[in-house]
């Protein structure tokens, strides 16, 4: 079946009403994207304890997916109405039929992170040999092992883990660190994330990798330091949590910070060296990775 796509831009007092409006009178799907994604005004949406939430973009679009036979204009004006708001211009676009599970699929390849270690989706063979192979598809929560900030962590994780390692991943989207830290020899490996659809993933993931890993939101999280505590999310987050970071790991123990922008390095690391000796970022296409050992 062949489709057409509408987008319309939208406000963030509108968005979410009109995608629920959109999906009330016909439309197949409507997501919410980011009106600025793309570019330097991107906005980040987060959340973490004892911080206010962004729950939606200032600026967003609302994308829109219909049979190629339904007249949209009409299913516009509906949810308009339903909305009390005038009708909105919105950009059209048809979408041949296409074997889309194949499409997709095409799209994630193996990636390598080290010299031994890899991310294989499912539909794939593994490497062999001496590979250590973590099995991961893309989907909800983020993590796939693409981005740099993630296999800046992969690759301190695959150097410096010496074996029988109690690991905490603080925000650990689809889990891929905590489950790396077992396939690379840690003892046991905890995740911590404030979305529960990522704690979902992350058991999956966990479970599709034989990994004992368990993961918590945060109030859950049992009390206890680690040796090596990794937070892969954004600058603003890390700014906020170091106290709770620190508190997190053993003295002696290693902290990995990343999500961090190279012109970010500087006050990330004022910021952490009050509790831990820092050694010098690692950087991967404009993203950094702290580390350091807790005094």
């Amino acid at each position: 079946m062949a489709y057409q796509q509408i987008t319309i831009a939208v406000n963030d007092h509108t968005a979410e009403r009109l995608a629920d409006a959109l999906m009330a009178h016909g439309a197949l799907s409507a997501a919410i994207e980011d009106a600025y994604a793309g570019t330097a005004n991107e906005q980040a949406i987060f959340g973490e304890p004892g911080m206010p939430a962004e729950q939606i973009w200032q600026q967003s679009k609302v994308i829109a997916l219909f049979d190629e036979h339904t007249d949209a204009a009409p299913v516009v004006a509906a949810a308009a109405d339903d909305c009390n708001i005038a009708v909105p211009d919105y950009d059209t676009e048809y979408l041949p039929e296409q074997d889309w599970v194949r499409l997709t699929q095409a799209q994630f390849e193996p990636i390598q992170i080290s010299e031994r270690l890899w991310i294989t989706p499912s539909w794939h063979e593994a490497p062999g040999g001496r590979a250590v192979n973590l099995q991961l598809d893309p989907g909800l929560a983020f993590g796939t092992g693409s981005h740099p900030t993630t296999r800046l962590c992969l690759q301190w994780l695959d150097r410096h883990l010496q074996g029988g390692e109690a690991v905490l991943d603080y925000g650990c989207g689809s889990g891929i660190l905590a489950i790396a830290a077992l396939k690379l020899g840690a003892g046991s490996a905890a995740g911590v994330d404030i979305d529960e659809q990522a704690i979902r993933a992350s058991n999956d993931n966990a479970a599709q990798n034989d990994a004992p890993a368990r993961f918590y939101l945060p109030d859950a999280l049992p009390e206890g330091q680690f040796d090596v505590v990794v937070a892969n999310i954004l600058a603003n987050p890390l700014r906020l949590l170091g106290g709770l970071l620190a508190e997190r790991t053993k003295q002696g123990g290693h902290i990995v910070l990343s999500g961090i922008l190279d012109e970010q390095i500087e006050e990330m690391s004022g910021i952490y060296s009050e509790w831990f000796d820092l050694s010098p970022a690692q950087t991967d296409e404009g993203w950094a990775c702290l580390s350091g050992v807790k005094r």
